[in-house]
């Protein structure tokens, strides 16, 4: 198993980057979270997963080993593949779906694109009690201020990853703030993924 890469960031994407290891330029599938963690030309580090499958090998990265642990967890759950299971860590921190699951909440799994109500509720059914306790702190990061915070700072951090201007970026942000909005006046957590492409796609028709 890789279990982590450390290099030069050499590619950052909406969804993975390539870290240069002794010559090697390895692509490493990411949530928005950890690429807004990278800079194009600096060292990084990540956490890595190696996913074998019998027609390919792919390689999911981290910002922390927390991340890592709960990707794996996630996809020991039935009908939750690496996909899925990185889905959710774009929608959720370990430490919300770690609320999520122990408090059987299955509005907040169904936020994560591809989750149903039957899925989320196996999930429930087959993870509650092996993802571990959520921390306490946890709770001041479910109110609405901090969730506004989280994706404005993601996406904004993402777009200056990728090589845009500060002031490129805000303007981004400014665009698709009235997406996240709608998202959560419904009541929903702002899918960080969703709103970066829109970001980009609003600095690309500039």
């Amino acid at each position: 198993m890789i279990a982590s890469v450390a290099g030069k960031v050499t590619a950052i994407a909406p969804d993975g980057a390539v870290i240069e290891v002794g010559g090697v330029g390895i692509l490493t599938h990411c949530t928005p979270g950890t690429l807004a963690t990278l800079r194009m030309g600096e060292d990084a580090r990540l956490a890595t997963s190696l996913v074998v499958r019998e027609e390919s090998l792919t390689l999911y990265g981290f910002a922390t080993e927390d991340e890592r642990a709960v990707f794996e967890l996630l996809q020991t759950a039935s009908g939750v593949g690496p996909k899925l299971a990185l889905a959710m860590l774009a929608v959720h921190t370990p430490n919300t779906l770690r609320v999520a699951v122990t408090s059987g909440d299955v509005k907040a799994l169904t936020q994560v694109p591809g989750i149903g109500q039957k899925g989320a509720q196996r999930i429930i059914l087959e993870l509650k009690d092996r993802l571990g306790t959520p921390e306490e702190a946890v709770n001041a990061a479910l109110n609405g201020d901090r969730r506004v915070a989280v994706w404005r700072d993601q996406v904004h951090s993402g777009l200056v990853g990728l090589g845009y201007s500060s002031k490129d970026a805000d303007e981004a942000v400014a665009a698709v703030e009235p997406d996240a909005d709608a998202e959560l006046a419904a009541g929903r957590q702002p899918q960080v993924a969703a709103l970066l492409k829109a970001a980009l796609r609003s600095l690309s028709v500039r």
